[in-house]
Order: C-alpha cells, then structure tokens, then sequence
C-alpha cells in the first residue's frame, strides 16, 4: 500500500524527522489561507499522487506572491499530471501540498528497503540526493553508503554515525543526522514498510537537515496491526480492477500488453509473464489467485480479466497443488457462461484432479484451447493474437 508524500511526512514528524512547515489543500479557496498559515514567501505548491517525477510534468510550483496562490491552486486541482511514472493517461490531481520554501545548500538521499538477498532491512544513503538513487546506484555506486541492520538487534547507534561519517560528514553535522536516520528507521520498523525513503534530505543554508519530500510502502501482509495506516489509503490513486481484486483476496495488478493472465502463485505467474515476452507478445496484468482459490473465487477473478478493455485473449496457467484444476475448471466455465467471454481461451492446466479439471473444460461446449505445457500454452497465445489482428 502507498500513500502521498504528506502522509508519510506527517508519519516521520511524529518520529521526530524535521519537515518543511505546510499543510495539504483540496479547494484552491483554501489556498491563500493556509499560505497565511504558514507565514513565509515564496511557498511551494506540490501536486499530490502516487507516482515521482512531478516536477516535470508541473506538478511543483513555486509561488513568488501570496496573492497569485489560489490562481496556481486552481490550475494545479483538477489537471492531469503526467510524469514517467504515470504512463501517459496520467493522474488527475485532488489534493495539493503548501509547503514553506527552504533555501538548499546541499540534495541528499536516505532511505530505508528490504534486503531480501541478507534477509535484512538495509539503510542507505548518499550525498547524490534529488534523483533516482538506481541511476546512483547503475552510475556511481560508490558514493551509496549502505548499513545493513540485524532484524533481532536493531538498529545501533555506531551503525548510525557510520552512515553518517561515511557521508563525509563532520560531528556537527553528525550529529544531526543521528535523530533523522534513526527516526526514519523506527518508522519503517513499527509501521512495516516496505520502503522509507527521503528523497531529497537536504541541508538547509542555515547548517539544518530537513525532510523535503517522503516516500512510504506498507507491506499489505502487516496492515492488520495498522489501522491507523490502512485509514490514509486513496482508492483514486488506485487502478479500480485492482480494487475490485482487492475485495475478493486476489493479487491482480494491471499491466499494459493485451494477454489476460489467470495463474496460481507468484512464481509460476513470473514464468508465464515471461515465456509470453519471449514468443513476443505481452501481458495485460498479473493475477495470482492463490492456492486455496475457490470456484467464486476463480469466477471474480476472471470477470475482473474481461472488464480489462486491453485484454485480445486470455492464458490461464494452472499447476494444482492446493488449488485442484477440477476447481479451476468449473469456476472458468462458469465465469465464462456468465460473462459471455468472446475473446479466445488457452489453457495450461498439470497437478491434481487435472484429468477431471480437462474433461470439464472439453464438455462445457465452450470455446476452450487446452495446451499440453507453458511452451504449446504460449505459442497457442500467440497465434490465438494474429488471428483476433491483435
């Protein structure tokens, strides 16, 4: 789960992490009063979404004259914004974030990721802050200081001014990183993060570091002790399928080729998404349904697919372990009886009762492709796209 950038500030206030003065607006009649608010001039106007690169698209403005902010609100909500990140049918802006400007003497980066590889949260950091830290990483890995830390100790204060004096940084300065690096820890810590990021941390003219934009994942698996967090979730910032795969404990994320994918578990969908490329076509989504899907399960799961206008044809690839292909098999013929699907059909189906799952499917009367692997299933996928001209 993501939230906006003045959520996650607001969540590393409360850690003790220092933040530009500002406050979120959703009229531009709000606008001129919150700049009031905050007392200083220039303020900074920054489009809320959940997506980075704002700036380029317009969606960070700096306002000169108090008098012109609700003018540049008023542009600012409602617009489309479209950044990389984004894709082009970009997101239209509901909410904007007043900020006080802060003079920047210097663009840093921190944050905090799960390091899979260690088994361990990894805290990073780098004076190239501002951009990308992957492209730091690809170009310059070496100004990356990176400190991993033991998930049964926790994070220690030597780690701390490592991060720091690796930085380059002297005591003073240290000394005022410590509070922000431990305080973005905590958070990712007691919040279950997947990431915390600040980006940039800048250094202020004035010798300060502060917090000028913040980036905060969740993990989904850890929101039942969060209600506090599940509360900020923004539904338009979500893909509306996704939402609906949300309500029936389907993992569906949209994607932009034109194969719909049914497929169950992580890893065999990351197979399927990947032999479907090498034949040259592509996926429209990922939807792993689980294991122990059942019938209604597989039914809104496939209804979800075929409200995807991109979808051209669909690959169902199950292997039955848990979820048995005769289940699978009667929730598809009955999602599709249903839907009145009219674009082709391939199916892959191995594992247990797979023998029955393939005679339902024979004797449904439906327009089914059942193919003997994931190499026949991918080539059937491919041929099945020329035929429909996609």
């Amino acid at each position: 789960m993501k939230i906006h950038e003045y959520q996650a500030k607001e969540i590393l206030r409360q850690y003790g992490v220092p933040v530009p003065k500002g406050r979120v607006i959703q009229t531009a009649e709000e606008a001129k009063r919150v700049s009031e608010e905050i007392g200083t001039e220039p303020v900074v106007l920054k489009a809320q979404i959940h997506a980075g690169g704002r700036g380029k698209g317009g969606g960070v403005r700096v306002v000169r004259n108090l008098s012109e902010v609700e003018k540049v609100a008023r542009e600012m909500i409602g617009m489309t914004l479209v950044t990389p990140q984004t894709g082009p049918k970009g997101k239209v802006v509901r909410k904007v974030l007043i900020e006080e400007r802060v003079e920047i003497k210097e663009e840093l980066y921190l944050g905090v990721v799960i390091d899979r590889a260690k088994a361990s949260p990894v805290i990073m950091a780098s004076r190239e802050g501002g951009i990308e830290i992957e492209k730091v990483a690809a170009e310059s890995p070496e100004k990356i200081v990176k400190e991993w830390i033991d998930p049964s100790i926790g994070l220690r204060p030597f780690q701390v001014n490592k991060i720091g004096y690796g930085l380059g940084f002297g005591p003073v300065e240290v000394g005022k990183l410590r509070p922000i690096i431990t305080g973005l820890f905590n958070a990712f810590h007691e919040k279950d993060c997947l990431l915390a990021e600040i980006n940039p941390l800048i250094l202020t003219k004035n010798g300060e570091f502060i917090a000028l934009d913040a980036k905060m994942n969740f993990d989904d698996n850890g929101l039942f002790r969060h209600k506090e967090i599940v509360v900020l979730r923004d539904l338009h910032e979500e893909d509306p399928l996704e939402i609906e795969a949300s309500k029936y404990n389907l993992n569906y994320i949209k994607l932009n080729g034109n194969v719909g994918c049914m497929v169950n578990g992580a890893g065999l969908a990351m197979a399927t998404m990947d032999i479907i490329k090498v034949f040259g076509a592509e996926p429209a989504n990922f939807l792993d349904v689980g294991g122990g899907a059942t019938v209604e399960m597989v039914k809104n799961g496939f209804k979800i697919l075929m409200s995807d206008p991109d979808v051209k044809v669909v690959f169902i690839n199950i292997f039955g372990g848990i979820l048995r292909c005769d289940t699978l098999a009667k929730g598809v013929t009955e999602a599709v009886r249903e839907v009145k699907v009219k674009v082709p059909i391939v199916v892959r189906l191995e594992g247990t009762n797979v023998e029955e799952g393939r005679k339902i499917l024979n004797d449904s009367g439906l327009n089914f492709t059942v193919a003997a692997g994931m190499y026949e299933g991918a080539q059937k996928v491919v041929e099945a796209l020329k035929k429909v001209g996609a």
